[in-house]
């Protein structure tokens, strides 16, 4: 007979799997990108904009010119997925080996370098809050937030345990303009393109 802790574990692997068809079933028909989290499903409803996707562009190529052989800046599918979390996520770009990019199904948080995200200009709190909250616990040792909202970002790293669950334990701040250091590697944020302000 199973205990409590493991009823509610089978209880919510199931409530996992159905948030997980629901997002399989929808994700070519209606617009935006789903994502599911400990709180539920995320669902931004607007396609990326062009600074988006440029910044996206610029700092897969700037990353690509010093990561060392077999090591990638990778942009798009599939997505990051842990199901004992329940946690599934698709990051902007993501620094990876070429290796554990084969076989089919998610890639496995655990060997991803970095996650990279540029801010949404629709739903800035999924990058700023959710995801500061739930990369630590898929175990991804280094998140850079690029906010083109405000022209500023963070790089977050050492995670390390707290009352709340994993959270990184360090923040550096940069603007646009300066070096930023990922994991071992330094970009230029010279040239990344920032929203529009007078468009909503």
């Amino acid at each position: 007979m199973a205990n409590a802790p493991d009823n509610a574990r089978q209880e919510a692997h199931h409530v996992y799997r159905t948030m997980r068809e629901l997002v399989q079933s929808t994700d070519d028909n209606v617009p935006g990108k789903f994502e599911i989290t400990k709180q539920g499903i995320v669902h931004d409803l607007r396609s990326p904009s062009k600074p988006h996707e440029l910044t996206a562009l610029r700092l897969r190529r700037r990353l690509e010119s010093v990561l060392p052989e077999g090591r990638l800046a990778h942009t798009g599918a599939p997505d990051v997925e842990d199901v004992a979390q329940g946690v599934l996520r698709l990051p902007d770009i993501i620094v990876i080996d070429e290796a554990d990019m084969e076989g089919e199904g998610s890639f496995d948080p655990r060997t991803l370098i970095a996650a990279i995200e540029i801010v949404s200009r629709s739903n800035p709190e999924n990058d700023w809050v959710g995801k500061m909250r739930d990369y630590p616990l898929l175990g991804i040792p280094v998140y850079a937030i690029f906010d083109a909202r405000t022209g500023t970002g963070a790089v977050l790293s050492d995670i390390h345990p707290t009352p709340q669950g994993p959270r990184y334990a360090t923040r550096k701040d940069f603007l646009y303009g300066e070096d930023v250091t990922i994991a071992d590697w330094t970009v230029s944020t010279e040239g990344l393109p920032r929203y529009d302000t007078g468009t909503p």
